[in-house]
Order: C-alpha cells, then structure tokens, then sequence
C-alpha cells in the first residue's frame, strides 16, 4: 500500500467514525454512566467486534453474508432487538443524588460484551467494509499485509473517536446534578438507541 493510499484511507476512516451511529451512543451512554476511564471499556468491544469483521471481508465471508438474505436478516433483528434492549435500560435507569453516590461501577468484561454485540450485530458494517476495503488494496502486492494496515488504521482512529465521545459524555455528567436533568439525558439516550435500532431495521441488502 502507497502512502498516498493510505492517507486517503485514514482520512475515510476519520469521515466513517465521526459519522454518529449505534457506536457512538453507546460510546457516550457509557460516558455518562460510568465516567471515563470505565465507560472507556465499551470502545474495545467495538474495535473487538470491527476487528471481528474485518477478518471476515479479508476471508471472503463477508461477501457470503452480504448474499445471504437469512444470515443478514439474522444478524439485522438481533441487532435490533439489542439496541431495543439497551434503549429500555436506559429509559429507565434510576437517578442518582451526585452529591451523596458516586457513579455506579461498570463492569469491564460486561461493557466490552456491550460493545462488542453492538458492532458485531450490525450487518451493514460488514457490507460496508466489504465495499469499501477492497477499493484500497493493491492486488499486485501482500494482501494480508494491507489489511492488517488498514485495521490497524481505522481501529486506532476509532479508539480515538470514541474517546472522545466517551470523554464528552463524562464531563457532562458533572453539570447533572438534578434528578430531573439526570431523567432527561437517560430518555434522550434511550431515545438515541430507539433510533438507531429503527434505523438498523430500515437496513435492505444492496
């Protein structure tokens, strides 16, 4: 891979993970719950599960998912049910008096879970990459070599992406000092993920 190949790859990568989606809220739904350094956790199950994918482009599966109405459908509803899932628990998490409690304390393997299922239960994200990956491999050079590359590329902008959006959500959590605000950013959260699992639902097969 040239290095002009790869600068206009990292630059997509920077465009598709500031782009909001499913990842993002989750990113700053764990922000805001569980401050930073936890809520941080949630961003390795996403790049675990884009990881994940990758792979499964680079092997030639993804185009057989991408294909396959029923595997797709599958991964789609379950993906959707999840977000659903995550959208109820956030509707109606309880408050918390910030004077007197401190955040609740995530668990770090069920926040990597959390991230990870998120990604890995987005069919759109394989069909993504399997359209995007293969425009930037050099079919004259290593393969395998390039892909790692370009995982390595957009994980490392991703993480940073997601710190960021993780980061943005703790510090508010600081000016919520009232059960009602506390109430109104949870809903809108809920919302959040009702949306992106109405959005994932609208998702067809190209």
């Amino acid at each position: 891979m040239s290095i002009e190949t790869w600068l206009a790859f990292f630059v997509a990568c920077w465009i598709i993970s500031l782009t909001p989606g499913a990842g993002a809220v989750a990113s700053m739904s764990s922000g805001l719950n569980y401050g930073f350094v936890r809520g941080y956790w949630n961003a390795l199950g996403l790049q675990l599960a884009l990881l994940m994918q990758i792979a499964i482009v680079a092997a030639g599966v993804g185009a057989l998912v991408a294909t396959s109405a029923l595997g797709f459908a599958i991964i789609k509803w379950f993906g959707v049910g999840y977000l659903l899932y995550l959208a109820y628990k956030q509707w109606r998490a309880p408050v918390q008096d910030m004077s007197l409690q401190p955040r609740p304390i995530g668990r770090p393997l069920s926040l990597v879970l959390r991230g990870f299922v998120i990604n890995a239960s987005n069919p759109k994200a394989i069909v993504f990459i399997l359209a995007v990956l293969p425009q930037f491999i050099d079919l004259a050079r290593p393969q395998l070599a390039q892909y790692v590359t370009m995982a390595l590329t957009m994980v490392v902008v991703d993480l940073v992406v997601m710190a960021g959006y993780t980061g943005l959500a703790s510090r508010a959590m600081r000016l919520l000092d009232s059960p009602r605000q506390q109430r109104l950013v949870n809903r809108s959260f809920g919302l959040m993920y009702g949306v992106a699992a109405g959005l994932l639902a609208t998702v067809r097969r190209a």
